[in-house]
């Protein structure tokens, strides 16, 4: 890196000497890059002949693609803490940008989404690079960064918000997204699924899937944030993803999905406003070759949509060969199975165009071709029969493509998408005659493992079919061949074909439920003194042999999916984290502490060491690193006084006659000790609970160690005011970059938590819970700075 980083130097000074002075310095901070040119002929000649845009606007829609794309973030999570966030944004963070300019030009006020439900979603004209480099602005930047970081807010592209609106999912609903990662999307069906914040188990669950099993752990990073046990993260190719069985009733039965989002691979011409390399790139190759895997994944998908239910496919691009060649091929074979939903009348305020029925294709060198007829012989490999409009006037006015949806950068100051939306009405025309598997399941004692699904070395598996008996077969495959022999005749593609799955990646640890009798179980729950209902069942841990060190728990329903496709599925990641091994604990009753990420799931479980605090006794857990009993209310006092020591639960309730202060109630994992009592929570997480209360967290960048020793004496002096207390934000420094890849896992902030654990139990090793993490936490976050984002 030394040599490279010479040479580099070497070449920008003899840069500086050809160009002068004036232009050497711009040519070093340029790197010798030239600016991309923001024209490409072929792609204004290719939609201008289709008549995508309106007549008249075409300018207008050249000219947005060419502006950077504003920033957009929506808000997440539990809807009384997103309340509380909208409240902070509006009344703190954007009064302070009124009137603001950088570089001479006036900050424009950030606007909400008028099309997104609560105003939850919100847009702005700065960029990422001047949220990032302006002084004035870093406060703005910080509260955004370590909000993302907490999981409650998104910087999600606009257009992307749309798919998961338009899916209408209920807490009831089993979610399939077929090509998840990076996870924005996923994250918004987690947060509709716990809609009603006082169910911490819904019915329904979401399955996110992604083909690269290194993308895989940027999701379950996004996924991570949100603290649900009701995802499932697996890595399999869409295409082919295995059709799952569910014990029901004690019975095996085929898996159909309620609601699945698909939304493809595509070229992304969309997003030429934030990824400049599609200027130069672009070229109707890219279409062309991606049609047949987007066709084959959206069939996958209808195959294993419920009857009834509602599947979305969407692509951040604008070729009609991705988009509507897909869906009309796709309404072609259904023979009547699936039919385009009419959203007209759902989010309203979204500026759209209707889906057009006529286009033509256009081959790399710009040949026009109309009907499938004209395609040369030797393209017929590469051009398929189904990327040409229907010529049938009836079927093609029966298939409604005018209720496909285009966003159009210039309608609204977005970026290019679309979007369909369709409902199986019955069975597809190859699965008519498919029934339900029903078997007997056998009954498991002892341990219930489920491995996860990994093969190290490239094996090959090959995806399960439901089984049907001889007759059955036989007419199924006829009816096969006479559709096959059909869809020749008239050009049209008829059902994928099997094909086989490759599994590959990180081998994952195996998934190992508690059994019912595990006397592991038995000191938690008295010392907890759990609820008669509590789903002991949920819990598995992530370790075969030795100590269990960590606790994690999923809904009954993923528990069904995971017990009976172990040897179907490659699970990377399910549950949330709800007790951690506390290496003193035993002597205080319980080796297990709760952890923060699980106690909202928990806490409607658990009937003792349970204290309600008032706001200011939160402010000083949240700033003192760990205060004595004698900093709190004296009604705190009083009911700590006879607890014993260990592991407790915090509560704040909000008081609906203060209207001033925090009105989301708020839990966090506290630990009690002989004089002292402390709250065990991530850095970023308390820094958000003290935003929603109004204490002033920010610390400003300086240039050198002084300044910041500086800094940090002021901060530790407003935030915690006694010889006790710590900067929160100094304190963990060090610890960042950890935080970064692991939200909310135990490294993250195991050297804060165990300080406690120094005062009051004289535990030598700070980080021996950090280090007796399962492994499969690290893996989680790995390459996740090398993955490619597609939202």
């Amino acid at each position: 890196m030394g040599r490279r980083g010479r040479d580099r130097r070497r070449q920008q000074q003899q840069r500086q000497e050809r160009g002068g002075d004036s232009g050497g310095e711009q040519a070093g901070w340029a790197g010798g890059y030239p600016e991309i040119v923001k024209e490409n002929e072929l792609f204004e000649r290719y939609y201008r002949e289709l008549g995508i845009v309106p007549d008249g606007e075409w300018g207008d829609f050249m000219a947005a693609l060419r502006e950077p794309l504003p920033a957009t973030l929506r808000i997440t999570g539990y809807r009384s803490h997103a309340r509380e966030i909208l409240h902070c944004l509006k009344e703190k963070y954007f009064k302070e940008l009124e009137d603001l300019e950088v570089d001479g030009q006036k900050v424009e006020m950030p606007q909400s989404l008028s099309w997104y439900p609560e105003e939850l979603a919100w847009h702005t004209n700065l960029s990422r690079k001047i949220l990032r480099k302006s002084p004035l602005l870093e406060k703005f930047h910080q509260f955004l960064v370590s909000e993302t970081e907490c999981g409650n807010i998104s910087r999600q592209e606009a257009v992307s918000m749309i798919p998961p609106l338009l899916l209408n999912v209920n807490p009831h609903h089993k979610i399939l997204d077929m090509c998840a990662a990076p996870g924005s999307k996923t994250a918004q069906l987690i947060e509709m699924l716990h809609a009603d914040m006082n169910d911490p188990f819904p019915k329904g669950f979401v399955i996110a899937n992604d083909v690269d099993n290194k993308r895989c752990y940027l999701l379950v990073h996004q996924a991570k944030r949100l603290n649900s046990p009701c995802i499932m993260v697996v890595n399999h190719d869409a295409s082919s993803i295995p059709n799952l069985q569910i014990d029901v009733d004690g019975r095996k039965e085929v898996l159909f999905y309620d609601r699945i989002l698909c939304d493809v691979p595509c070229s992304g011409d969309g997003t030429m406003r934030k990824n400049i390399d599609v200027w130069k790139k672009w070229t109707t190759q890219n279409s062309l070759q991606l049609h047949g895997l987007q066709l084959r994944i959206a069939t996958r998908g209808v195959e294993q949509l419920a009857e009834g239910g509602r599947m979305v496919y969407s692509t951040c691009s604008l070729n009609p060969i991705e988009n509507e060649a897909v869906i009309a091929s796709l309404l072609e074979k259904s023979q009547g199975a699936l039919e385009l939903a009419d959203v007209s009348s759902e989010l309203p305020g979204l500026k759209r165009m209707p889906g057009i029925t006529k286009w033509k294709v256009m081959l790399k060198d710009g040949q026009w071709l109309e009907e499938w007829k004209d395609v040369p012989s030797n393209r017929q490999t590469q051009i398929r029969p189904t990327m040409f409009p229907v010529k049938d006037e009836e079927k093609l006015k029966a298939m409604n493509l005018e209720r496909c949806l285009r966003i159009l950068p210039h309608h609204q100051n977005t970026g290019g998408f679309f979007v369909a939306v369709l409902i199986k009405k019955s069975p597809m025309p190859w699965n008519k005659r498919q029934p339900k598997v029903h078997q007997k399941l056998p009954q498991r004692t002892g341990d219930a493992e489920v491995t996860a699904a990994n093969s190290d070395d490239g094996s090959e598996r090959i995806t399960e079919e439901p089984t049907l008996d001889e007759n059955e077969s036989k007419k199924k495959q006829e009816l096969q061949n006479s559709d096959t022999e059909q869809s020749k005749k008239e050009g049209v593609c008829g059902p994928p074909p099997s094909k086989k799955m490759k599994l590959f990646g990180f081998k994952e640890d195996p998934f190992v439920f508690l059994p019912e009798d595990d006397p592991l179980f038995l000191p938690i729950q008295k010392f907890y003194a759990l609820d008669s209902s509590f789903p002991k069942m949920n819990l598995l841990t992530r370790t075969q042999e030795g100590k269990k060190r960590q606790l994690y728990m999923v809904s009954k329903e993923l528990r069904n999916v995971l017990l009976n496709n172990s040897e179907k599925m490659k699970v990377i990641n399910t549950g949330i984290k709800v007790w951690s091994r506390n290496s003193d604990g035993e002597q205080f009753g319980c080796a297990f502490r709760l952890a923060q990420e699980g106690i909202y799931t928990l806490y409607p479980f658990i009937h003792a060491r349970v204290i309600n605090v008032c706001i200011e006794d939160v402010k000083i857990l949240l700033t003192q690193e760990n205060p004595f009993l004698s900093k709190f209310s004296s009604e705190t006092q009083k009911k700590v006084k006879d607890m014993a020591m260990g592991s407790i639960v915090l509560k704040y309730d909000p008081d609906p006659a203060k209207p001033d202060d925090l009105q989301c109630p708020i839990l966090l994992c506290g630990w009690q000790g002989k004089t002292s009592l402390r709250a065990f929570v991530p850095r970023n997480e308390r820094l958000h609970y003290l935003r929603m209360m109004g204490v002033e967290v920010f610390k400003a960048k300086r240039k050198d160690e002084e300044s910041e020793s500086k800094t940090d004496e002021e901060v530790q002096h407003r935030l915690a005011q006694t010889e006790e207390g710590m900067d929160v934000e100094d304190k963990e420094h060090d610890l960042v970059a950890k935080m970064e890849a692991e939200i909310g896992e135990e490294s993250s902030h195991s050297p804060v938590e165990n300080s406690a654990m120094e005062v009051e139990n004289k535990i030598e090793d700070l980080d021996q819970s950090g280090k007796n993490a399962n492994s499969h936490v690290i893996q989680e976050s790995k390459d996740t700075d090398r993955s490619n984002v597609k939202d």
